[in-house]
Formats: structure tokens, sequence, C-alpha cells
């Protein structure tokens, strides 16, 4: 399975640090051993079904617990029936430099 999760935190951040909910969003997903790309937008998971959904309920709330006020969170979730793809790396492979 494939997810791609963009948490919009309100404020965004500290005045310390403008990015810092979001950066404790991109935490939660690096410490959980999935395979991850962080974008400009969103972040992309993938992984087994039961555990990327897992994933993205921690890093909601892992938002809030950081300080955000309120956290709205956009996600795409693209599954096949016999898990075959395609990966992350597939995906964006062509459009690198």
């Amino acid at each position: 399975m494939i997810a791609e999760i963009q948490v919009l935190p309100n404020p965004i951040g500290t005045d310390d640090e403008r990015y810092a909910y979001v950066d404790a969003a991109i935490e939660v997903i690096a410490s959980s051993g999935m395979t991850f790309e962080v974008g400009a937008m969103g972040t992309t998971i993938e992984g087994a079904p039961d555990a990327v959904w897992a994933l993205l309920r921690r890093v909601h709330e892992a938002t809030m617990a950081a300080g955000a006020a309120r956290c709205l969170s956009i996600i795409k979730v693209s599954e096949s029936v016999n898990d075959s793809g395609p990966s992350i790396e597939e995906l964006v492979r062509k459009h690198r430099p």
C-alpha cells in the first residue's frame, strides 16, 4: 500500500521553529521503519496496509501532541488486491534527475 499524508496544523509551528508541528509528524514517519519520501506538500509512505493505516493515525495525533491547536490531515491511499505495487520508486524513478 502507498499513502500520502499532508498535515496542516494551526498554527503551523512555533516562533522559534516555523514548521515544528510538521517536523513532529515527519519524525513519527521516519521512526516507523517504513519506506517514505518527504515532498514539498506531503509525505508518501509505503508498507503493509495495517501498518500504514496505523501510522497515518499516529502522524495526525503527533501533530496535535506537538502543540498544534488544530490539524487537518489530507490523506490519499493506493492499494491493489494482491499488494503488487507499484512502489514509490516505480512511480517517481523516471522523474528524478
